[in-house]
């Protein structure tokens, strides 16, 4: 069997792999209690086999998994100790991801300055990597919080600014982009 750039032959799934896939699969019928079980005991194996890559991100499927079961404290452990490990690794696009994870986390527990920190930092970096749209997506949900915290104008601009970066903004957001355009012009705020 070859591998997906037909290079050479795919090696065979090592069980840490069965027990991630498993856990997207249950995670994405639902199945939060079954998905952490899974993402667990793959997180355990690829550090066991030295994979602190891995064993990160499964950290941070952890962490967005037990947001998924309001396990508020156990989902942060998981999100900070997965970013730590991934800024450790240099591994900037995955530490990115985790800290809009934590992000969220902090948004949906009402922490909305802290939110709004993390997910600054987390578009700050997909910026720096060229991801245009991870950073469009981060500035959408960062202008979000900051509209809840009362930063109406700032929150406005940020989400516009988010949309303006999308790579294929979907037709809602094209709407909402001439919208917000309309706005701006009418209340002669920068465009």
């Amino acid at each position: 069997m070859r591998d997906a750039r037909g290079t050479g032959v795919m090696e065979e799934r090592t069980d840490a792999e069965a027990l991630k896939a498993e856990g997207l699969r249950l995670f994405e019928e639902g199945l939060y209690e079954e998905a952490a079980e899974r993402f667990g005991q793959a997180q355990e194996l690829f550090a066991a086999e030295g994979n602190l890559a891995e064993a990160a991100e499964m950290l941070n499927n952890l962490g967005v998994t037990y947001r998924m079961l309001h396990q508020w404290d156990q989902a942060r452990t998981a999100l900070e100790e997965a970013q730590r490990t991934f800024a450790r690794l240099g591994d900037r696009s995955r530490e990115a991801q985790t800290l809009g994870n934590l992000g969220g986390l902090l948004a949906t527990k009402g922490d909305r300055l802290r939110a709004q920190e993390y997910l600054r930092r987390a578009a700050d970096i997909f910026a720096e990597l060229g991801d245009r749209q991870r950073e469009g997506e981060t500035l959408i949900a960062l202008g979000i919080q900051m509209w809840k915290a009362g930063d109406r104008r700032g929150g406005l601009q940020t989400y516009r600014e988010g949309l303006q970066i999308l790579e294929n903004p979907n037709p809602q957001q094209r709407f909402i982009l001439r919208l917000l355009g309309w706005l701006f012009w009418l209340l002669r705020w920068p465009v």
